[in-house]
């Protein structure tokens, strides 16, 4: 059980990233904090980076796209630390950027089922946890995108699912209100991970150049995380942008 008040936290993905950034950020913040991941080699990484306080970081290797996995993280949890209040939704993937028409249907299916079908499963196991706990309700974090609004080339799966995942948050944050169940998103903008290391190559732009972009530390998404996990559940950020400041965003094509 989690000791006293204190709050404890899902992150899918936090193996690397910002789901590593985050959770550890939530650990300093005080949260137990549950991670979840496809490698559990990765997992164990992030353990080790946790503070060193007693226990309050768990690592369940989880496949988000697996019904039967989903559920055993959250069991893990609940038997864990007795009960959910926050859930970041932030495992995700992308497909390689080829042209639309030579895409297969496998990769596109990989990327749905990552980033769209895998937050629906957790959201549905947390709200069987939020709605019936005592104190009732939780939060729910959903990692968006940028590109959900103006992608870039060569992106349609990652750019539909994140397009989807800004129409589950705002589903989720409606069917939540009645449960005390709150629910945003954040939208990242170049965050300075493994997967944004091409940027720093040359990235493709909408007129066909290639540019290098700029990026921001991850530690700015992770307090960005930590700040809506601390609201109480009577106020919510439904959206925030967090983006390096000269990337080509505005203005973008």
């Amino acid at each position: 059980m989690a000791p006293g008040n204190q709050k404890v936290a899902i992150v899918t993905g936090a193996g690397s990233g910002i789901g590593r950034a985050s959770a550890l950020a939530l650990l300093r913040d005080g949260f137990s904090v549950v991670l979840a991941g496809r490698r559990a080699e990765a997992l164990e990484r992030t353990l080790a980076e946790a503070p060193k306080d007693g226990g309050r970081a768990l690592a369940v290797p989880t496949d988000v796209t697996d019904p039967d996995s989903v559920r055993a993280l959250f069991d893990a949890t609940v038997a864990a630390f007795g009960r959910l209040d926050l859930l970041f939704n932030n495992a995700g993937t992308g497909a390689p950027a080829v042209p639309l028409e030579e895409l297969t249907v496998e990769q596109w299916r990989k990327v749905v089922d990552t980033n769209l079908t895998g937050p629906f499963l957790c959201t549905r196991e947390a709200f069987q946890i939020m709605k019936a706990q005592d104190p009732r309700g939780g939060r729910i974090i959903n990692n968006g995108s940028v590109s959900a609004q103006v992608p870039r080339p060569n992106s349609a799966p990652y750019t539909a699912t994140k397009h989807a995942i800004a129409g589950l948050t705002r589903s989720t944050a409606l069917d939540g209100r009645k449960y005390d169940i709150a629910c945003g998103q954040v939208d990242i903008g170049n965050a300075d991970t493994d997967l944004a290391a091409r940027m720093k190559q040359g990235i493709i732009q909408a007129d066909g150049r290639t540019a290098v972009e700029p990026t921001m530390d991850v530690e700015h998404v992770a307090r960005a995380v930590a700040y809506m996990a601390s609201l109480p559940l009577d106020a919510n950020v439904l959206f925030m942008t967090v983006m390096a400041t000269k990337m080509p965003l505005v203005g973008r094509g």
